[in-house]
């Protein structure tokens, strides 16, 4: 890394788990890092659910102690337009043992899928990043332009420079707005629901819905349920609609009676195929991780584990002074994996598919089993067809999506 004279070698705008995972991974090697955030933690409209993969990742650096995640057990898949259900066990649920090392009541490493409270998991990152050296500046980052010596950063407490920059500010980010494009109107989903205080469960229950194509989810978390629509933003239907409709869902379905709720709304990236393979990622002095660089699963909208590895070798890339090396590796696995996912998004939300998907996991252990690990982050989308495929009860719902692909749907 270039020694330079400035606040920091490297800035991050945003401490959410991509920032504050690249502030560890920075300022645990000796770099000089600077996070600028005036907001983080804070709880994040969206299920919350953390992979066991995802888990691993920052499992040695954070006291899991104070999460107070919820392990979840099963998850449920609704047709919304039939009203058939199918619940799926979700990995290892079994009773959690002392020598796992783990404090009594939270999820081991080993756990398929824990929900935690996004407020208290971002803020055992931050505070590992801290505890690790990295310095925490509670400003608003305002302007972002290349300059001779590195990068200049103006914010709410004044200007700042730094050798390279990480830009981990969302799907709205700043950073991607002045050194690359932002987003387009449809390479993003809105979420928009509720927070239900005072209820929670061990299940998650998704229904899948054709029109707008995606999905209502209860995701629960220590002290509520995450109720809520994603769709695309571009599907023709506004945020104030959306939620309107899940209110009716809430009412309908008696998930939260009793409880208060808390409206909430989020742009969440969700690229396909062509935008993936075009995606900017990094260029002279910096790189863009997490939801900044668009790296969340188009189908299950699921971005935690791809930003903390993304974070991570951000990491990396700043301390070899190479963002060109950042880009290659990120396109090389994570969009590969994602461009997968963009490729079967087009006939997952279709009524056939979502039909015949149903039937089959209320049938069959074996391919409850594959959607476990699929949801778990234990099976990835490059062996997804395959591993469906060895199943007979599958065939015909696999038949129906690559019938939807080339349709163009």
């Amino acid at each position: 890394m270039k020694t330079k004279t400035d606040v920091a070698d490297v800035a991050i705008v945003g401490a959410g788990p991509a920032g504050a995972w690249a502030a560890y991974s920075l300022a645990r090697r000796g770099a000089r890092v600077a996070i600028f955030d005036p907001s983080h933690p804070r709880e994040k409209p969206c299920g919350g659910g953390v992979t066991g993969r995802a888990l691993a990742l920052v499992a040695d650096a954070i006291d899991r102690s104070g999460l107070q995640a919820r392990l979840i057990r099963r998850a449920r898949f609704v047709d919304a337009a039939t009203g058939q259900s199918a619940s799926v066990p979700l990995g290892n649920t079994g009773t959690l043992r002392p020598e796992d090392g783990t404090p009594r009541g939270v999820p081991s490493r080993r756990a398929g899928l824990v929900v935690a409270s996004r407020a208290a998991f971002d803020a055992a990152l931050l505070a590992a990043a801290r505890q690790a050296g990295a310095t925490v500046v509670g400003a608003r980052v305002t302007e972002i332009a290349s300059a001779r010596r590195g990068i200049r950063i103006e914010t709410t407490g004044g200007a700042r420079r730094a050798g390279f920059l990480i830009g981990a500010d969302g799907a709205n980010s700043l950073v991607r707005r002045r050194l690359a494009r932002p987003f387009r109107r449809d390479e993003l989903s809105i979420a928009t629901g509720y927070f239900a205080h005072g209820v929670t469960s061990d299940e998650i229950v998704i229904e899948l819905v054709p029109d707008p194509p995606g999905y209502i989810w209860s995701f629960p978390r220590p002290t509520h349920l995450a109720i809520g629509i994603c769709a695309q933003a571009d599907a023709g239907i506004n945020a104030s609609a959306l939620r309107d409709r899940t209110a009716a869902w809430i009412r309908d379905r008696h998930v939260a009676d009793g409880a208060r709720l808390e409206a909430y709304s989020w742009p969440i990236p969700s690229l396909n195929v062509q935008s993936l393979q075009t995606l900017d990622l990094a260029g002279p002095n910096w790189c863009l991780v997490g939801d900044a660089a668009g790296l969340v699963d188009p189908i299950t909208r699921e971005g935690i584990y791809f930003a903390l590895v993304s974070g991570q070798w951000a990491a990396d890339a700043a301390i070899a002074d190479d963002a060109a090396q950042y880009a290659s590796r990120v396109r090389g696995e994570l969009v590969t994996e994602l461009t997968r996912a963009a490729r079967f998004k087009a006939g997952f939300f279709r009524p056939a598919f979502i039909r015949l998907m149903v039937h089959a996991l209320q049938h069959s252990d074996t391919v409850g089993a594959v959607m476990a690990d699929l949801i778990s982050g234990r099976q990835t989308y490059a062996g997804l067809k395959l591993r469906l495929l060895r199943t007979w009860e599958w065939q015909l719902a696999w038949q129906a999506l690559a019938n939807s692909h080339r349709s163009g749907g």
